[in-house]
């Protein structure tokens, strides 16, 4: 989903939240970037994954919650940034107030589209890092591999390939098996 080019005035959360609603946009340091509708293959990951974490969730019975895109993350209010990634998980539920997560979010994975790789992997991961997420994972379908940030255990930019199972390390026994993944993409 290629990245249009960033608008040049600088923005508020007000002006933010008069954006027509189909318009999908985030705001890294008051200046907002359109983003495009993703494909096929990036939903199809989206939906696997979402389904693997709150499945996950549920058979622990946990209090956490799974969201995906377009769902907004406001990371900071001045300068504004917002975020919609791909998928999270919000523990703390505080931080929800019916219209967006207010802060970081504990598990954000990123799914890296073709027309803006320099999002995922500098701009969000960067605001991610600065503003408290606790692990960020980077599912790059063109390369296939997972790159997986924890940086609450100062484990950063770990390289997976999409035939390996990799663990949340939020939680003490969860691990996401890529190869299901990959299959059902024909990789």
């Amino acid at each position: 989903m290629p990245a249009l080019q960033p608008q040049l005035q600088i923005t508020t959360l007000e002006q933010y939240e008069a954006l027509p609603e189909d318009i999908r946009a985030e705001v890294f340091n008051g200046q907002i970037y359109y983003i495009s509708s993703p494909s096929q293959e990036h939903q199809t990951i989206s939906m696997e994954l979402s389904t693997v974490l709150n499945t996950y969730i549920k058979s622990k019975h946990g209090s956490c919650r799974v969201f995906h895109a377009p769902f907004d993350v406001k990371l900071n209010d001045t300068p504004l940034t917002i975020v919609q990634p791909d998928l999270m998980i919000v523990c703390d539920k505080d931080k929800l107030d019916g219209k967006r997560c207010n802060g970081a979010p504990d598990f954000i994975i990123e799914i890296v589209s073709p027309g803006n790789p320099a999002d995922d992997y500098i701009r969000k991961l960067y605001n991610c890092k600065n503003h408290g997420v606790r692990e960020y994972w980077i599912v790059d379908p063109r390369r296939k591999i997972v790159t997986v940030n924890y940086f609450e255990g100062d484990i950063l930019n770990i390289q997976y390939s999409f035939d390996s199972t990799i663990k949340v390390n939020i939680y003490e026994d969860l691990y996401i098996n890529f190869s299901d993944i990959a299959q059902l993409l024909n990789i």
